[in-house]
């Protein structure tokens, strides 16, 4: 997906770090999302959730609170109200530059500083949280051992998430003032409240007190097994697409449902034994018949190729296709593309962004070779396009396969 970053003034007159994710085609609608109390614009959740909403047409801003992340500042002089006043200018922002946003979503206490700012946001059609506290207040038990030293020295540094950060008093009577409940009550917007029964940081009843103290249209849905921190890709993927379904109902023109195709008469592959040798098999898709066997090494003939050869041209074939399709639209001077693809087995341990992290994992090595006049950000751009072919997707993604007994 495209990003453009930039920074704009916060509350307090420092530069916030912010990027606006960009779908591959037309802005259906434009989202401002906020993140959790100490995270950043870049943790995992955030940008996976982002990339999932831009592959719908759905454009995210995210960006970093005062102190955290690339923001100037200090996050010890922070507070939810400023938190709050920063997603305003945020919303402000895009209002000048590009489009407001028509959709709020809030991720842990960015979650509460979502619904305390909705009001404050006119163009938004819907609001979503995710994990959110009932209360902002609730932030206040990660240093709970450590608040009587807060109210009595001023400022002290605690550990979250391993990490240290300096809490002041301040801090502490800001999130003390706010009464979340009134916010929700008033909130007269759509609200969909997205929460894990299984998260051990925020409890289930603060999605139960948001619910009650709603107005509809409001709707929960309990995101089972989830963690907190939406850790693993799937998990947000899944809250993506909960999001864009729900939000097409609010959204009328501004989100659309893209066009399915369904076609009439779809193509069966059938693959078959021959029995000609021990592996051979004939593969017939529509009105094309190829073979496939194993390598001598496997105790095959080598007649065909292997299934893994197949899967590696599928891969190859539909990331070559989609580089074309993108090439020709824009009008760049792409002469040819050529993948070469190896797959081969890893051990887990060796892959620091895998979240699998014990045995052995598939990997595929991808080559991609690009001959033509193309200068260095269209041949990166052409490089990002190849990510985003069907194939890559579905290889890539939680795949489904139902088997039943045939005649």
């Amino acid at each position: 997906m495209p990003t453009e970053r930039f920074q704009f003034p916060g509350t307090d007159g420092h530069l916030l770090a912010a990027a606006l994710d960009l779908p591959d085609g037309p802005i259906r609608a434009t989202a401002l999302f906020a993140h959790c109390f100490t995270c950043s614009k870049d943790s995992l959740g955030a940008k996976r959730i982002a990339t999932a909403l831009t592959a719908r047409g759905i454009a995210v801003l995210r960006f970093d609170f005062t102190g955290l992340g690339s923001s100037e500042g200090d996050f010890a002089n922070s507070t939810f109200s400023s938190s709050v006043a920063d997603l305003v200018l945020a919303a402000d922002h895009l209002r000048g530059h590009s489009k407001a946003p028509a959709l709020l979503i809030g991720h842990s206490l960015g979650g509460s500083a979502i619904l305390a700012a909705a009001a404050q946001i006119p163009e938004a059609r819907a609001v979503v949280t995710i994990a959110a506290p009932s209360d902002p207040s609730h932030v206040t038990h990660l240093f709970a051992d450590r608040l009587d030293d807060i109210r009595t020295k001023g400022e002290v540094e605690v550990q979250l998430a391993g990490r240290p950060f300096r809490i002041k008093r301040e801090f502490l009577d800001d999130v003390a003032d706010h009464n979340l409940a009134t916010h929700i009550a008033r909130l007269r917007k759509p609200l969909l409240i997205l929460q894990s029964p299984t998260d051990d940081t925020v409890g289930i009843d603060n999605a139960t007190r948001i619910f009650l103290a709603a107005k509809h249209p409001k709707s929960f849905v309990s995101l089972d097994g989830m963690d907190h921190m939406l850790t693993k890709q799937h998990d947000a993927v899944y809250v993506a697409d909960l999001i864009v379904a729900w939000a097409a109902r609010y959204l009328d023109a501004v989100v659309t449902a893209a066009p399915v195709v369904i076609e009439q008469d779809p193509r069966k592959v059938v693959v078959q034994e021959t029995r000609a040798s021990k592996f051979h098999q004939q593969v017939t898709i529509g009105p094309h018949r190829l073979f496939a066997d194993e390598p001598l090494s496997a105790g095959g003939a080598d007649s065909g190729p292997s299934p893994y050869d197949l899967l590696l041209a599928a891969l190859g074939a539909c990331t070559a296709m989609t580089m074309r399709l993108y090439a020709d639209r824009k009008a760049l001077p792409m002469d040819r593309v050529t993948v070469t693809l190896r797959h081969g087995k890893i051990y887990a341990k060796d892959c620091a962004e895998c979240e699998t992290k014990d045995g052995m994992l598939d990997q595929i090595e991808r080559v991609i070779a690009i001959s033509g006049a193309l200068d260095a950000e269209q041949r990166q751009k052409l490089m990002e396009i190849a990510d985003k072919c069907p194939v890559h997707r579905t290889l890539t993604s939680e795949v489904r396969i139902v088997t039943t007994a045939g005649e």
